[in-house]
């Protein structure tokens, strides 16, 4: 499953990282891995991840967290088949983004395959429902919406993937 390919590997953000260097041509994104990132892994609130060629430059990167999804924001069907809490748990993926030096390689692919992959195995030990995106303007919705996920019903930018669906996609 992804972690590596043939030219690049997935690893936790570390000081060794050219954060500096990272620009994917949407400011907040870019200001995010320089100046925030770091912060937000030592204070354990996201957890990041960096594609790399080398172990030093940075082609893209993505977060992790938990969060809870409210039940009423899932689809009736959906909603259906779960427990009547007012909560459920779920994964954010925060931010995921590529340089614009490495894009055109189907690394934007590669990194949510490895962020599904990550939510799936962690959801073994730590519950999870779904994985939950948002999605910063239509084009980046039409991107998550190719790989199945759905709008919740609070805000057409944030969508859910289940993990059994995800179970199913990562077993092909």
């Amino acid at each position: 499953m992804p972690t590596e390919n043939a030219a690049y590997r997935v690893e936790l953000l570390g000081r060794k990282h050219d954060r500096a260097g990272f620009s994917c041509g949407v400011q907040a994104l870019d200001r995010y891995l320089q100046k925030q990132a770091r912060q937000d892994a030592e204070r354990r609130v996201a957890a990041v991840f960096v594609l790399t060629p080398d172990g030093r430059l940075v082609a893209g990167f993505y977060t992790l967290s938990a969060m809870t999804i409210r039940l009423r924001h899932l689809p009736a069907g959906v909603a259906r088949k779960l427990p009547r809490y007012p909560d459920i748990p779920g994964t954010l993926i925060g931010r995921l983004a590529v340089s614009l030096h490495h894009r055109g390689q189907g690394l934007g692919e590669f990194l949510l395959l490895d962020a599904l992959h990550r939510a799936l195995r962690n959801s073994r030990s730590v519950a999870s429902f779904a994985a939950v995106v948002d999605a910063k303007d239509e084009e980046a919705a039409r991107f998550y919406l190719k790989y199945g996920f759905t709008p919740l019903a609070d805000t057409r930018s944030r969508l859910f993937l289940p993990l059994a669906t995800i179970e199913d996609l990562l077993a092909e």
